[in-house]
């Protein structure tokens, strides 16, 4: 049996799985934390992915490894391959006035026709620029920009401070989409928009295609040395793989942030920026909308009502479709669709009478599902074929979830069952490293969810949220 180790190194944790090539199975596991917030020494994934593998039994027996990692952080590098500074994660929005800026600079149809996207907070290209504006001199020492799958995998072949070999360092076409200065049609960096958010030049990650090695492994604990090394991923392309999406698939991902995207043949340019023209990792291309407040919603409102998720699910069925009313705008952390940083979470509707817990609990996912819906109504008009609805991560369990957004999309949603997609999509990377050939592994376990539509939460969400 031929085995090969996959990784997703999120925002959260980091997650190794290893796998048989021929079914996809997954034979053992790990995991190790990460520490909260917006900006984290990359060093701390560094120690979580080696913990991670420890924890899966390490790699002595695996034939190919890959890393998939959370888009856009900057990792900034000095010449000798130090980490200048703490690297800002995609959820930092501090970064809000340096894309604004870029947009200004550059204008939002140009930027579009030449990356694909339109600077938000979210991505490397603003981070740079809040970097170039607000620490000079850190800027000024920059030799070289890495994601934080690139940096991983780099570190990973046994390069790093004392081994600094930047021009090492690569990437993957997903990754690379997502820094707003290559472009998904061109397959190039566009280097006068590096200069315009850096302020100078600098070394970038060789871009790799799908099945290409980065080359093996350093000898580390529990990883031996002479291991391929797939090129990576971020997240939602290795998600995409771990699914097996394809053409007619619309993934919704209900995570740390939410995110909805689609397998297409050709990319998807929108100047409005909504819809993020990423490439995907096998390929193709992966349109994409993304909001920054998803299953935390949940998780903060049912800190507040003082009950765990069960209990919370339970109590937003006792609700009648609507929530009576009530509706929440849940933009805790601002948002990146729309974008809108500086915003806040607003209730709205309550009534002495509409004032309850079920109502409150309903409303947080309904707020939550109106944001994705919003996402799914730009891939649709950006004429992308919508056959089905993938209904995957941590906040998609509950049934509640589950339902309402079958009742918001007023569609059926098929519900994937819990799995580590982004790893499972590494380790897919891995073998395709390994034997030269995409695997197909079947997915198993899906269920198909279908409401009666309830097109009311949406208007109320709407009137609520341009308010």
């Amino acid at each position: 049996m031929s085995l090969v180790a996959g990784v997703d190194s999120s925002t959260q944790s980091c997650k190794v799985v290893v796998v048989d090539v021929e079914s996809g199975r997954v034979v053992r596991s790990g995991r190790a934390a990460h520490p909260e917030g917006t900006e984290v020494a990359p060093a701390a994934w560094w120690e979580a992915l080696l913990a991670a593998i420890a924890d899966a039994g390490g790699l002595a027996d695996v034939e190919a490894v890959s890393i998939g990692g959370q888009q856009h952080g900057m990792v900034a590098l000095a010449a000798d391959g130090d980490v200048i500074r703490d690297a800002l994660l995609w959820n930092d929005t501090r970064s809000g006035t340096a894309a604004e800026a870029l947009r200004d600079e550059v204008g939002r149809d140009a930027y579009a026709a030449r990356t694909g996207l339109v600077p938000v907070a979210s991505f490397t290209a603003s981070k740079l620029r809040w970097l170039r504006d607000a620490e000079p001199q850190n800027a000024e020492r920059v030799a070289a920009v890495a994601l934080p799958h690139d940096w991983l995998t780099w570190r990973l072949r046994g390069f790093g401070p004392g081994a600094a070999a930047l021009d090492e360092l690569t990437t993957d076409r997903s990754d690379a989409s997502g820094t707003a200065y290559w472009s998904p049609q061109t397959g190039d960096y566009d280097r006068e928009l590096l200069r315009l958010a850096l302020g100078h030049d600098a070394i970038l990650p060789r871009v790799l295609g799908p099945a290409e090695r980065s080359g093996v492994t350093a000898a580390h604990p529990g990883v031996p040395a002479g291991i391929p090394v797939g090129v990576g991923a971020g997240d939602n392309a290795a998600a995409a793989l771990g699914l097996g999406a394809r053409s007619g698939d619309v993934v919704v991902s209900i995570g740390t942030s939410g995110t909805v995207f689609a397998v297409t043949d050709r990319p998807v340019i929108d100047p409005t920026g909504t819809i993020a023209g990423f490439a995907d990792a096998g390929g193709a291309f992966l349109p994409l909308v993304a909001t920054l407040n998803a299953a935390q919603v949940v998780d903060t409102v049912a800190a507040l009502l003082g009950v765990d998720h069960a209990e919370f699910g339970a109590l937003a069925l006792t609700a009648n479709p609507g929530a009576d009313g009530v509706t929440l705008v849940p933009y805790f952390a601002g948002e990146r669709t729309p974008d809108l940083p500086d915003a806040t979470a607003t209730f709205a509707g309550l009534t002495y009478r509409t004032t309850t817990r079920p109502n409150i609990a309903r409303a947080a996912i309904e707020g939550m599902v109106c944001g994705l819906a919003a996402g799914l109504d730009a891939v649709v008009d950006a004429g992308v074929a919508v056959e089905r609805i993938l209904l995957i991560g941590g906040g998609a369990r509950l049934e509640a979830t589950q339902q309402i957004a079958s009742e918001v999309f007023a569609r059926p949603v098929t519900v994937v069952p819990p799995a580590e997609y982004v790893a499972l999509g590494a380790a897919a990377q891995a073998a395709w490293t390994l034997t030269g050939t995409r695997p197909s592994w079947e997915l198993e376990g899906t269920t198909v969810v279908s409401s009666p539509p309830h097109p009311q939460t949406r208007s109320a969400y709407l009137a609520a949220a341009t308010r």
